[in-house]
Parts: C-alpha cells; structure tokens; sequence
C-alpha cells in the first residue's frame, strides 16, 4: 500500500550536525536551499487493527469485503496470540505455573497462531517447547511440517539435539496421529545448519548422509546446502577439505567454488584466502560469474584495499562477465570508504548510462562511510537524493544515522521520522539504541524501546540482554541487572563471560554484608538480652 506524503519531515540533517542547532531558523535559507519534496511514495507498515475502506475508493465491491475480511481476521488473530502470550510471555515466570496457566486457557489454536507464538517466544526453548506440547493436544488441531521445523529450529539453537532429533522420528511416523512421513530435505537441513552454528562439523555432515534413512534424495543442491551452512557459521576449511574430497560425486562448479570463496572472503573475511581461492579457480579452469567478482571485491571493501578493488574491476571490464549493480555498489562502497566521494559519484552516474538504475543499496553504500566520518551534512543530501528519486530508505540507512547521533534528542527525533516514513524496526536496531541510550543515562527511553521491542514480536536475543545488562552494570543499577541476567540465563542464552564475573561478585559481596548485618544485629540482641538479665 502507498502513501503520499504531504508535510515534509523535519530534515535529518538538522537532527544529527553538532555545529547546528535544533531550533535554527536560519537553516533553510543558508545552509539546505533546496525545494521542498512532495508527494514521494512511502511504503508504510499495516496496521493491525481493521481497515475499512468505502466502495467509492475502492471499485470492486468484492475486493472491499475481502480486505474488510482480512483485516478482521488479522485482528482476530493478534487477539488470540495476545492471550496466550500473556500466560507465557511474562519475564521472570514460573514454567510450572505456566503449564498450568495454559491447561486452563481456552484460546482455540490454528496454525498460524502456534507459528506466530512461536516465533515471539523463539529465543526461549522452554516456553517454545511447552507451547508446542500444548498446541498439540488441543481439539481439533495437529501441528503440520512447519510448525515442527519451527520448534525444531529453536530447540537445535538451544544445543537441545536430542529433543529436536525425538521431533524429527515423530515427523517420520506422520506426526502425533500417524501418516505419511513429513521429513524432508529442510527438515536435515535445520539440524545440518545448527550443528555447524554450534562448530560440530562431524554432526553436520553425518546428518547429511541421514538423507538415505528418511528416503530422501541427495544430489548437487543438497550437497551446496550442506556446503553455504558450514561457510554461513566460519566452518570454511572444513567446508573446502570437504569440497575437494568429493570432487568425483559432486564436480567442482562455479557455484560450489563461490560458496567457499564467500566464506573466506566475507564470513571469514580474509583476503589472503580468498585470493588463494580466486586463483585456484583460473589454475582449475572454473570460469567466475558475477558473484565471483562480487564477492571478492565485497571482501577488498571491507578491509580497506581500494587499489585491489579497481583492479579487480578493471579486470572485470576485460571480460565477457557484466558487471551488475552488486558489482557497481561494492566498488562505490570502495570508493565511499576511501574518501573518494567524487569517483563514486562519477561511478554512479556511468551506470545509469548503461541502463542500470541506483537501488537503495547503492545510496547505503556512500551514506554508511559518509555517517562513520561524521560526514553527516554530505549522508543527508543523499538521502535527500533517495526520496527525490521515490527510493525507500532502508533499516541499515536509519542504522548508519542512529550511529552517527549523539544525543538522545536526536536518535529519538530519528527514530520517529523511521516510523513515519514505514520503516519497520529490526532487533539489531533496538540493540544499538538500547547501547546508547544506556550510555546516556536515560533509562526511561531504554524501558519504552525494550516493552516495545517485546510488544511488536521481537523476542529479546542474546545480544539484547547483553547490552541491557552490561548498560544496566555499569550504571550502578545492581539489583535491576542481575534480574535481566537471570532471565537471560533461564532462555538458555549465553551470557557475557566478564559481565558474568563481575555480577558473581557482586552478589557474592551483597550476601556477604548481609550476613554480617543480621550476625550484628543477633549479637547485638544477645548482648541486650544478658545486659537486662544481669540488671535484674
């Protein structure tokens, strides 16, 4: 659905200058003399309660009611998820308490409402699984293969193995109430890419010759999953050894190589390895493709190796391979990162000659180096470029200016110009605002983004609780971090190491001091109670 904007949003650039004051009002007539923008479409986030729309708007009648429909049913369903999250959904809760909540509660499930659940509660295995185990009895109901591979994926990121391969033999059977089996090749993939999340190659690969047990097909697709998941969690020289190994089952491809590559280059993020790859693939004769050359140059971006990166480009421009906008945006990255701003500009305008059209990507590409060298009056310009050219900004564009802000005016007045242009929050975000709002003491911003974060589905992770403890530590707030660390610790997330040890202490100092005051307050008693029988 789009939206046309009518007012124009107070300018980031005035929100994130330090030399320029939020109530200037000389601003706009000396340093931004630019025509106002109007009429940009912004794609905006559906709400979640009904939309009723008027025939005279709409043409079809029948369309009407069926949005009208949908609509309701969306908000139906928001109900019914609502409920049962607020049995299971409470911080610091009693899993015995909830199991007993949830035989009492009377919500009828279906199976959008147990993935939905599911997927709030996807950090905390316990509450996850004893939803799961729940569900299932319900009348009426009977999970299907998605609803099993989302619980097998939370159990296997929990290290719970044993639970999630139980799940697999009961999806073999045809679930609780028998049938043809549900396992398929993305049922073994989940547990292949959980074994290599956790390092445990040797699980990972022997999950994979499983196939043949649950009479599933392997060919060359399978085994490039088997592969890109190894890579994805920094497994990269098992994932090599294995390619090479089996070089008469599965050739050596493209495809195959690009897989490794990538990891070396952008998991791994090595570029000596990576041009040892890149040079095996010429001695080898395997011709590279536009991801080759995209990935190499990705990895030259990212370690500040410019004059590699017009290298590989000009050797690119020699072959036969066209270069596509991945290519264009990591060489504009290059030159954005190297302060090279003009080079990247001349760039961009080379491939809009050639027919292809700058994306939101190729704008992130110089705003991200622009706002990590508070350059933040050059970002803004571009991103008044974006919305001139009806581009839609991106999380990762609303990331860089978070980054680049100072105070917590200015990441709020951000953060409310994200919301209006449709922008939806993601985890990471709330993470970095959470960060730096810790860093400036203002708690009750931290306290909103947080019940936010919970309320718009987004299960707390790791990296969550560990910025909200530490934040919390190193502010003196004691009591308030050690409860959000044992609740951490209760999903089953990893806590920090350092962040661990200094909470130990404490604790280990405020049970300490409380048990000399109650032994002084006893001899205290003690010796009031011999003073009064000596006096009688």
């Amino acid at each position: 659905m789009w939206k046309y904007r009518t007012k124009i949003v107070p300018p980031l650039l005035l929100l994130l200058s330090n030399r320029i004051s939020l109530c200037s009002t000389t601003y706009v007539s000396i340093i931004r003399p630019i025509k106002p923008l109007m009429n940009y479409p912004i794609k905006v986030k559906p709400h979640n309660f009904p939309v009723f729309f008027c025939s005279s708007a709409v043409g079809n009648r029948g369309e009407t009611l069926g949005l009208v429909k949908d609509s309701v049913e969306k908000c139906e369903l928001e109900k019914r998820v609502g409920l049962i999250m607020d049995v299971i959904g409470q911080p610091g809760r009693d899993y015995t308490a909830v199991r007993k909540n949830l035989e009492g509660c009377n919500v009828a499930v279906s199976m959008d409402i147990v993935t939905e659940v599911l997927s709030r509660v996807r950090n905390d295995w316990k509450a996850a699984f004893m939803f799961f185990q729940w569900a299932r009895k319900q009348r009426g109901y009977t999970h299907s293969f998605r609803q099993y591979h989302c619980v097998i994926a939370i159990l296997g990121k929990a290290r719970r193995f044993n639970a999630a391969w139980a799940l697999i033999s009961e999806m073999k059977k045809g679930g609780r109430n028998g049938g043809e089996s549900m396992v398929s090749q993305q049922t073994l993939l989940i547990m292949i890419r959980k074994y290599s999340a956790v390092h445990d190659v040797d699980k990972a690969i022997k999950t994979f010759y499983a196939y043949h047990r649950f009479n599933l097909q392997t060919g060359v697709h399978e085994f490039h999953d088997l592969l890109s998941a190894l890579c994805r969690y920094k497994n990269v020289k098992e994932a090599e050894v294995l390619l090479k190994r089996n070089k008469d089952v599965y050739p050596l491809t493209t495809k195959s190589f690009n897989i490794v590559l990538n990891g070396w280059c952008n998991v791994i993020c090595s570029p000596r390895e990576g041009k040892r790859i890149w040079w095996e693939m010429c001695n080898r004769k395997i011709p590279r493709d536009v991801i080759s050359y995209s990935t190499i140059i990705t990895c030259y971006t990212n370690c500040n190796e410019t004059k590699e990166v017009i290298k590989i480009y000009n050797e690119l421009k020699a072959t036969r391979v066209n270069p596509d906008i991945r290519i264009y945006n990591g060489v504009i990255h290059a030159f954005s990162k190297s302060g090279l701003e003009r080079e990247a500009r001349e760039l961009m305008k080379s491939m809009k000659e050639k027919g292809i059209h700058p994306n939101a990507s190729t704008y992130n590409s110089m705003i991200i180096p622009l706002c990590k060298k508070g350059k933040t009056l050059d970002a803004f310009n571009l991103f008044d470029e974006m919305l001139r050219r009806r581009l839609s900004p991106t999380v990762q564009t609303y990331n860089a200016f978070f980054r680049a802000s100072r105070t917590s005016e200015q990441a709020l007045a951000i953060l409310k110009q994200m919301n209006q242009m449709g922008c939806c929050v993601n985890q990471d975000t709330y993470t970095m605002l959470i960060t730096k709002f810790c860093r400036w003491d203002t708690f009750e911003n931290v306290w909103k983004l947080w019940d936010e974060m919970i309320s718009n589905g987004l299960d707390p992770d790791r990296s969550s609780y560990v910025a909200l403890v530490n934040g919390l530590f190193l502010n003196g707030k004691f009591e308030e971090a050690y409860k959000y660390h044992v609740e951490m610790k209760s999903k089953g997330l990893l806590a920090e190491p350092e962040i661990e040890q200094k909470l130990q202490a404490w604790l280990t100092a405020k049970q300490s001091t409380e048990r000399s005051m109650i032994d002084s307050r006893t001899k205290c008693s003690d010796g009031y109670l011999n003073y009064e029988l000596l006096a009688a």
